[in-house]
């Protein structure tokens, strides 16, 4: 019963909008609809979203992964650029498990904010939409929670996950590399989602704003440019290559020092040649404007390598070919040795 001495009140009142909720709900629809692909059941508006595993995969094992942007989304906040952040939010989650030899199959969202903004929402949801055609997998549910109290105006986070499928046989472990093998890297489109913190710090000490050159780009363009995705390129160089692609790195938070050791057995080294590619000019800004070391910047950034694939010397050459003609910029980074001391495995950069 409502006392009949007060006004009746309403979730709107609380700061919650179900008509905006729906209305968000109706423009996702057709940007989800462009991502669906063989296997999926049931997506968008039910309470769980249905995918039938691959049929011709004879022992398929299902690989799952999940991120977030971190804080690039300050400057999202900052410069109003929201078009752009979904296709990072996919990308950090569908190039982790590509690096098990896993084809991303559907992806989900979550998006929180304190009040509902449908045309930020619908903007940030288009570029996971977008990120979602990149890799060739299907966005297939998320949830949107309006929350006051919880996130300023005009502010929202976001999460993604990933599932995706591999052959049982083929999935890359790493454990077949030896010293000898090389280490290809792919150019990466910028600063990808990682290091932002030290981004930012480095902008507010250089005193950088919006609209300034940077490279013959506008510096906000440069800075926000979404994480490449490798999924189309590298999983045509495994269906061509096979075994030959013994393993794979992301690199993400950690930079290259981090990353790389992750694939590696005990006893080796990855041994990266600083020269055997050119940092982008936006790394170079950031390094000398925040006076960074050489050692914080590759363990901090990409530096312009945003995967890592290890192959056998004797087949470097076709790989590189293959992921060039897929349209990857793709160096010759250097190549796996034995560590001299210490069994845990490291990354060097000489």
């Amino acid at each position: 019963m409502t006392n009949k001495h007060s006004a009746s009140l309403t979730y709107r009142d609380a700061g919650v909008d179900i008509d905006a909720g729906d209305a968000l709900v109706d423009r996702i629809k057709p940007l989800a609809a462009k991502t669906m692909r063989a296997g999926v059941m049931a997506g968008i508006g039910g309470f769980g979203a249905l995918f039938e595993v691959p049929k011709h995969l004879k022992e398929p094992v299902l690989v799952s992964g999940t991120d977030g942007v971190g804080t690039k989304l300050r400057l999202a906040f900052e410069w109003q650029r929201h078009d752009t952040v979904g296709i990072d939010l996919v990308a950090m989650s569908v190039n982790d498990i590509l690096v098990q030899g896993a084809e991303p199959l559907f992806f989900l969202d979550y998006f929180a904010c304190g009040k509902l903004s449908v045309d930020t929402a619908a903007s940030v949801v288009g570029g996971i939409a977008k990120g979602c055609e990149l890799s060739g997998c299907a966005l297939i549910g998320g949830e949107t929670a309006e929350m006051p109290g919880m996130y300023p105006d005009g502010e929202y986070d976001l999460a993604g996950f990933a599932v995706g499928a591999v052959e049982k046989s083929r999935i890359i472990d790493g454990k077949s590399i030896v010293a000898g093998d090389v280490i290809l890297g792919l150019a990466s489109s910028g600063a990808h989602s990682n290091g932002f913190s030290l981004l930012r710090k480095i902008l507010t000490h250089a005193n950088a704003r919006p609209g300034q050159d940077l490279g013959g780009r506008r510096l906000e363009d440069v800075v926000m440019e979404p994480t490449r995705i490798y999924v189309k390129s590298v999983l045509a160089a495994l269906a061509a290559h096979g075994p030959a692609i013994k393993g794979l790195a992301h690199i993400t938070g950690g930079g290259l020092l981090d990353n790389v050791p992750r694939i590696l057995q005990s006893g080796l080294a990855a041994r990266l040649h600083r020269d055997a590619w050119v940092m982008p000019e936006l790394f170079r800004w950031l390094q000398e404007n925040g006076g960074v070391a050489d050692s914080e910047m590759h363990r901090v950034f990409n530096c312009g390598i945003g995967m890592i694939l290890v192959v056998p010397a004797d087949q470097a050459d076709a790989v590189k070919a293959t992921l060039a003609a897929h349209g990857e910029q793709v160096s010759i980074l250097g190549e796996i040795v034995d560590r001299e001391s210490g069994d845990a495995p490291q990354a060097v950069v000489v």
